[in-house]
């Protein structure tokens, strides 16, 4: 039975040997390592076989850290342009809520400034209105109105005045 096996293991060897003898030639036959092989470094590594071998291992070898170095090169770029963006938009929220507060803060002053300026004119013109108003007795002739300030009617500024007081008085304990 051993020599029946021994025939059959040599033909599959020959064949093994006729196939990589046939990959081997297509690859030296191939144009782009006829072209490199006519090129002066190649050339040089025909004439140097160690070298050549070594080089080989060294690239081949050298694939897998050169790799995985690169991928940590892109893994950590994105890691850092995510972090750039998640600070980057981090800041832009902190500083947008920041004006959001500005601009409110703003706005109710602009409305109390507003309405003192608003309070400070009838108060003012109501004065105006009442001192500088004609009496009994002084001719109508003589008084000219002040920039406008005959314009709001004597009734609604003495009638005001009490509530403005009032309320001026509430702010002050």
């Amino acid at each position: 039975m051993a020599k029946e096996e021994t025939p059959s293991v040599s033909r599959d060897l020959q064949e093994l040997q006729r196939r990589l003898g046939l990959l081997l030639e297509s690859f030296q036959n191939n144009s782009k390592v006829v072209a490199f092989m006519k090129s002066p470094v190649g050339r040089f590594l025909d004439r140097h076989p160690f070298l050549a071998l070594t080089v080989l291992m060294f690239v081949t070898m050298s694939a897998i850290p050169v790799g995985f170095f690169l991928l940590i090169v892109v893994l950590t770029s994105l890691g850092a342009l995510m972090g750039a963006i998640l600070l980057e938009g981090l800041v832009i929220s902190v500083f947008g809520l920041s004006l959001l507060c500005v601009l409110c803060g703003l706005g109710f002053l602009s409305l109390a400034l507003s309405g003192i300026a608003m309070m400070s004119y009838v108060v003012v013109s109501c004065l105006m209105s009442y001192w500088f108003s004609p009496r009994d007795g002084d001719s109508p002739g003589l008084v000219q109105p002040l920039y406008g300030v005959s314009s709001i009617p004597s009734a609604f500024c003495l009638s005001a005045l009490p509530f403005l007081a009032h309320g001026f008085a509430s702010l002050w304990p």
